[in-house]
């Protein structure tokens, strides 16, 4: 016997925002979609279309799958559900900064869930997929939507989730280069200087207090980092130079995007010559690259249809 068939979309994300390192994130209007029948009999049928395709596991070892086991799991169903037809369509490029682990896992989750009729709540949720992704800047606004700061607390991640009422444009600079997650973080080192972590805790809590306010005067401040930019920059052919480019065309502040290599810029105006001019710069750095046009996603993962 099957289960209902779930239909699920979930936002991509930039997290960090700069210098809320492993704490801040963003959700983008860019989207995944899973559609998921779960199964009794022990059959794995995988689909995916859109970005990535080929590069994305079709068996065991898919994310999707693995999140929806875990799931079931501590349902105490894994023994009842044995296997799944499961079909992505996937807008969110790999390993380029916009949290498409963090989605798939989100989706996998929020859909599975939903099949055996809703048992967890979203905080639930968010401690699976903080388990399965190893932090919560990435899968808490997959989950919630909007900006969040999240912090793990006696093992548990909790997060605040805030949406700003000015009208933010998130331009998104996509070089056509993969960057892993794994290869960006081994550049990083192990211990920080006392100035460095100041200078990043009072950038983080005045982006946060400019946000809740809107206050564009001090938000402009407030996108520096001293913790991963400067060490990733070498990872990015004209990274910074990419971030003047765009506050000169009118963007309050860029950031590297989670991991990178894509690049961001948070902007009220001109996100169009913001984009085109993060462009020409990454080209000029002999970069190919194409830029996209966000809002922020309110809403997070949603049952759709």
């Amino acid at each position: 016997m099957n289960s209902k068939t779930v239909k699920v979309r979930v936002p991509g994300t930039s997290a960090n925002c700069g210098p809320g390192f492993d704490c801040m994130g963003v959700a983008c209007t860019i989207y995944n979609e899973l559609e998921l029948t779960l199964l009794e009999e022990e059959q794995l049928s995988i689909e995916v279309t859109g970005a990535g395709a080929n590069n994305i596991p079709t068996d065991e070892r898919n994310i999707v799958w693995r999140s929806i086991k875990n799931l079931l799991r501590i349902a105490n169903l894994g023994d009842t559900y044995k296997g799944a037809v499961i079909k992505m369509y996937n807008e969110v490029p790999l390993s380029r900064g916009l949290g498409s682990s963090a989605t798939a896992i989100v989706a996998g989750l929020k859909a599975a869930n939903e099949c055996i009729g809703a048992p967890f709540t979203k905080r639930d949720l968010l401690r699976m997929a903080t388990d399965i992704e190893g932090h919560p800047d990435n899968v808490a606004p997959a989950l919630y939507g909007g900006f969040t700061v999240s912090i793990v607390r006696n093992g548990r991640p909790e997060c605040f989730r805030m949406m700003p009422h000015l009208p933010f444009k998130l331009v998104v600079a996509i070089p056509d280069f993969y960057l892993s997650t794994k290869a960006a973080r081994a550049v990083l080192p192990e211990k920080i200087t006392r100035a460095d972590a100041v200078f990043n805790i009072g950038r983080a809590a005045m982006m946060m207090a400019a946000l809740c306010k809107d206050n564009t005067s001090f938000l402009r401040s407030t996108f520096d980092d001293a913790l991963h930019q400067p060490y990733r920059s070498k990872l990015i052919p004209g990274m910074f130079d990419v971030f003047r480019a765009a506050k000169m065309e009118g963007a309050l502040g860029a950031s590297l995007s989670g991991a990178g290599p894509c690049l961001i810029a948070f902007t009220l105006e001109n996100a169009e010559k913001i984009g085109e001019a993060m462009v020409k710069v990454l080209d000029e750095h002999e970069v190919k690259a194409e830029y996209k046009v966000f809002d922020i996603d309110p809403n997070g993962a949603q049952v759709i249809e």
